[in-house]
């Protein structure tokens, strides 16, 4: 019983940090979607940026990362 409630407690706490990606796999993920659907990787760059940055970039949010503390950005060259 205390074994059970040891390991519930250790999945509770670990849970919120396997979830949050790194930003880095993100992009490595949402530049291989892009891709996939044919768009040459020269023709597109893929920016991590702060929430308060955000509102001032050019070019789509595609994503977040750390929590949410960050967005991705997709802009056409």
């Amino acid at each position: 019983m205390k074994r059970r409630m040891i390991i519930a407690t250790l999945m509770t706490l670990f849970i919120p940090v396997i979830a949050s990606a790194s930003c880095e796999s993100v992009v490595e993920e949402i530049t291989q979607k892009i891709i996939n659907n044919g768009v040459p990787e020269e023709s597109f760059t893929i920016t991590v940026v702060s929430n308060e940055e955000a509102a001032s970039q050019q070019g789509t949010v595609v994503g977040n990362c750390s929590n949410e503390t960050q967005k991705i950005i997709y802009t056409k060259k």
